[in-house]
């Protein structure tokens, strides 16, 4: 079953940007790639960094305070120090409003 939730509307967060949104009362980071939306829980899995924070290249996060990499797409961890993936949620535009689900 899903239980997808309005976190922000399409015109809030520009390409290549993040934002830090709340999803029953989940801390999630919410990425436009290119006009398209993925979300990952907001910490890092080494230190608990801020990925909504974090260096967005292409489909990669670096989390701000040690470096680690995460795939926005998938939540896999792609570089050290974190060795643990990072939840993923499935994500989609109803009009202008983006929904996460969050079951």
């Amino acid at each position: 079953m899903t239980h997808f939730v309005k976190v922000a509307r399409t015109d809030e967060i520009k390409p290549g940007q993040a934002r830090l949104v709340d999803a029953r009362g989940r801390q999630i980071a919410l990425f436009n790639i290119n006009g398209e939306f993925f979300a990952i829980d907001n910490m890092c899995t080494h230190e608990q960094g801020s990925l909504a924070e974090g260096e967005i290249l292409g489909h990669e996060v670096t989390c701000p305070l040690h470096g680690a990499k995460f795939d926005v797409r998938t939540g896999g961890v792609l570089g050290p120090p974190a060795y643990d993936d990072v939840a993923c949620y499935s994500v989609r535009v109803m009009g202008t409003d983006i929904e996460v689900d969050v079951e």
